[in-house]
């Protein structure tokens, strides 16, 4: 049976799994928290990067963010969206690799975020490697290994 370690699905390079910047939706920190939660409803997505003017990443805003800004004691207090910016409430805690970067680091990275930020040298975000991505990669690896492993038992 072929080892796992043995196979290129580690080593190999993560770019056939970003999605490119141009197709990530995304804010600046000086957006509004209103413009933000308008992104992340109409995107679909529970988070997305926050880039500044130089396209560099600086954050991830996610609506769990957002909605806490916007927490009073007894109720919801949407009027306070124009109150905050994007860079108020933003987590600066989060997770990149190069673009260079081997799969097995995209795997470690993505096992706590939904998506991995990649970036080049001069630190340009240059896109998304979601979690979804990874996983049905993977899945699809382990159903031809199955399905090679199989295969071999029966001749």
């Amino acid at each position: 049976m072929p080892n796992i370690q043995e196979t290129d699905v580690l080593s190999g390079r993560i770019d056939t799994f970003i999605v490119p910047a141009e197709q990530v939706a995304n804010v600046q920190p000086d957006h509004s928290l209103e413009h933000a939660l308008l992104v992340l409803v109409k995107s679909g997505y529970t988070a997305i990067p926050v880039l500044n003017i130089d396209t560099q990443l600086v954050g991830i805003i996610s609506k769990a963010k957002i909605l806490d800004s916007i927490l009073g004691i007894e109720r919801m207090e949407p009027e306070r969206l124009n109150n905050y910016l994007v860079k108020d409430v933003m987590n600066e805690d989060f997770v990149t690799v190069h673009e260079d970067a081997r799969f097995e680091r995209v795997i470690n990275q993505s096992i706590e975020y939904p998506f991995v930020c990649v970036q080049n040298s001069s630190t340009v975000f240059k896109g998304i490697i979601p979690r979804s991505k990874i996983l049905a990669h993977l899945n699809g690896y382990l159903h031809e290994l199955r399905r090679t492993c199989f295969k071999q038992d029966e001749d």
